[in-house]
């Protein structure tokens, strides 16, 4: 066997391995839940349902409360976790000395355990011994019920998916930002701009298809939230006001037993994200291009 054709056999090796972990572990289960969506399960027999999961889906009321809080907390993050990540690669790119500090330091909660992170989060928000309550106090304003009210929860929650998801975001905003030529902040300066119509005539218009593929990866992210609501507010929150569509779906599947009513919702949250996801495919192949 020559060596041309061992590296080639190697390679298909390894390619065909790659494909049977991604059929089994990704394609596999997207073809079931499909299946699942148009199936029902009773007595331990199960038939086909039609329509009936989906139509079941959408006469619940807690579909509709758990879209609602969904796209709140998808339009929150987008505010804080969309912003503030640029915001803060637009200050450490300003920094000369110790970057590589500071990006350790805006990663460093990504790297640590989500529920670890979490939990840090739930003894902060504690309205009794709670470091957030006891900043309040000391700024003599009164303390809040972070988690127990239906008027703070999700944001509460939507702070603590910001701090533990904005180091990998910052980054590749930082390493756009340092892409960008010098030669266009100095004519800037040039013309008498200061820092902020440096960001908005320069900054940003360098940036923009960056800007616009994170954004979609972020809506991506946001509308799959799961971990944050599920153990800061025990998934529902107060009156329901964090609950979100993969609890809901998470709902259905393992405290109902209904597997055709989490497929049928799954289904729903795949040909949404699908939509952005083909979108980003498109701005993709035109930044490749």
């Amino acid at each position: 066997m020559t060596g041309a054709l061992r590296r080639q056999l190697t390679a298909h090796g390894f390619l065909i391995g790659a494909v049977l972990c991604f059929a089994f572990f990704s394609w596999y289960p997207m073809a079931r839940e499909f299946v699942l969506a148009f199936q029902r399960t009773e007595n331990g027999h199960t038939g086909w349902a039609g329509w009936s999961n989906l139509s079941y889906v959408f006469h619940d009321p807690a579909f509709w409360q758990a879209w609602r809080n969904t796209l709140l907390f998808t339009g929150l993050a987008l505010v804080l976790g969309f912003a503030v990540p640029f915001l803060v690669a637009v200050l450490l790119n300003e920094f000369r000395h110790g970057q590589g500090y500071l990006r350790l330091l805006v990663y460093l909660p990504v790297m640590l355990p989500p529920v670890a992170s979490v939990l840090l989060f739930k003894y902060f928000y504690d309205p009794g011994y709670g470091l957030f309550n006891r900043v309040l106090e000391l700024a003599h304003l009164p303390a809040q019920q972070w988690l127990q009210s239906t008027d703070t929860a999700m944001i509460s929650v939507v702070i603590a998916a910001t701090w533990m998801n904005m180091g990998g975001a910052t980054l590749i905003y930082l390493a756009a930002l340092q892409g960008i030529p010098g030669e266009l902040y100095e004519a800037a300066e040039l013309d008498g701009a200061g820092l902020l119509r440096k960001i908005w005539h320069v900054t940003i218009p360098q940036t923009r298809l960056i800007l616009s593929l994170m954004f979609l990866m972020q809506i991506i992210a946001t509308m799959q939230v799961f971990t944050e609501p599920f153990l800061l507010t025990n998934g529902a929150g107060p009156e329901g006001s964090t609950t979100t569509v993969v609890y809901l779906i998470y709902q259905y599947a393992f405290n109902f037993n209904n597997y055709g009513g989490a497929a049928a919702l799954g289904l729903c949250l795949l040909v949404l994200l699908a939509g952005f996801s083909a979108l980003y495919v498109r701005l993709s192949r035109t930044a490749v291009d």
